[in-house]
């Protein structure tokens, strides 16, 4: 069945503008972002001079996916100290744009804490403090995403011996929400660049289409044989054989196991479940969130209903600024009610395999959670 969608995918180059990165002009330090809601239309830069903005930039997802929001929230802090913003309410506000992803506070509280444990040899040093951890951070998720890649793809090999892998994926993974290549995407993109990748499907990942607009385009930009397809029509594709292995990411993991990721995703798991096919979650340990005892414990971010209610596709700077309204084109009737979380939790007994930069666990278990984030520990230590 897939080979009917096989063609020359061509060979592509990344994109040009790093995804996230810290300038220093003469009027100021800024973090720059790659802005991912014009993507695929357009590859666009969004210039961020206070932590207001990079609220902003947070909340309407021009920067987004769990390890990328903490780099981000740590630059976020750097940058408020540097600029001589109260520290702590930058803190509290960038901790608070988005509640489900673990990692945002994470980062966020990495470098107050660096912050205030050199507040002591001055505002300047202090200030340098911060910064340095968020430029560590971003470094070890660029080290974590490659390793990440190496495990998972060990993983595919021995579940699926034999190459060839026809993988199902959603929402987007790749180095749009890293500080490398990505997560589950990485995976993949590991295992086309050894030859092993026959297929990359896409779900649309509705509401708002990450895995149309953001993992397609991604896909493309590296050469990856990949279709793309509505949410509803994964079921089809286990039903017809053409599923190997399921890949995604995550925004939280609960200390029982338990896998918050972007809605949609505990339905793929169900399907695989009794498909038999694995379901593997590929995550950075500090995704993992040892303070949620379970899956009912993890707040689920609610969106706007407008989400769901509209259609927004994204427009290039030139018909911004000519003066189209950024409102999307209404696909139900005035008033319509909508439900919206942002993301679903998926049950431990349901995932195969979480795969981190310190290797997979299998079973997925709270003890083998607590090992996996004791393990950790003494690697960042030491």
């Amino acid at each position: 069945m897939a080979d009917q969608y096989a063609h020359d995918e061509g060979r592509y180059e990344p994109p040009a503008m790093p995804v996230l990165r810290w300038e220093e002009p003469p009027d100021g330090p800024v973090l720059v972002l790659l802005d991912q809601t014009r993507l695929p239309a357009e590859e666009a830069e969004l210039v961020c001079t206070d932590v207001p903005a990079l609220v902003e930039a947070i909340r309407t997802l021009a920067v987004r996916g769990a390890p990328l929001l903490g780099i981000a929230g740590a630059y976020g802090v750097a940058l408020a100290a540097i600029r001589g913003y109260d520290v702590e309410e930058a803190a509290a506000l960038l901790e608070g744009s988005r509640p489900t992803a673990v990692n945002l506070g994470y980062g966020v509280r990495l470098a107050a804490d660096a912050y205030r444990a050199a507040a002591g040899r001055g505002a300047e040093q202090a200030a340098l403090a911060a910064l340095t951890a968020a430029r560590e951070l971003h470094r070890r998720d660029a080290v974590a995403s490659s390793r990440m890649a190496g495990h998972g793809l060990a993983l595919l090999d021995e579940l699926l011996p034999g190459g060839g892998h026809r993988i199902l994926t959603h929402c987007n993974t790749g180095a749009l929400v890293s500080g490398g290549e990505g997560t589950a995407f990485a995976v993949a993109l590991s295992a086309h660049r050894a030859g092993r990748l026959r297929r990359l499907w896409v779900d649309e990942t509705r509401p708002l289409l990450q895995g149309a607009r953001l993992t397609a385009y991604e896909a493309a930009r590296n050469g990856l044989p990949h279709t793309l397809l509505t949410d509803n029509a994964a079921g089809s594709l286990f039903a017809a054989g053409e599923v190997d292995a399921v890949l995604i990411g995550a925004d939280r993991i609960a200390a029982d196991g338990s896998v918050a990721n972007k809605v949609g995703s505990y339905p793929l798991a169900v399907l695989a479940k009794y498909h038999h096919v694995p379901f593997i979650v590929v995550a950075p340990t500090t995704t993992i969130d040892p303070g949620t005892p379970d899956g009912a414990s993890i707040e689920v971010e609610q969106r706007p209903g407008r989400e769901v209610t509209e259609v927004a596709a994204p427009r290039p700077r030139a018909m911004s600024a000519a003066g189209q309204t950024a409102g999307g084109i209404p696909v139900a009737p005035l008033g319509t009610q909508a439900y919206n979380p942002a993301f679903d939790v998926t049950p431990p007994e349901l995932v195969t395999a979480i795969v981190t930069e310190e290797g997979a666990l299998s079973p997925v278990t709270g003890d083998g959670i607590a090992a996996l984030c004791a393990r950790s520990r003494q690697v960042t230590i030491s």
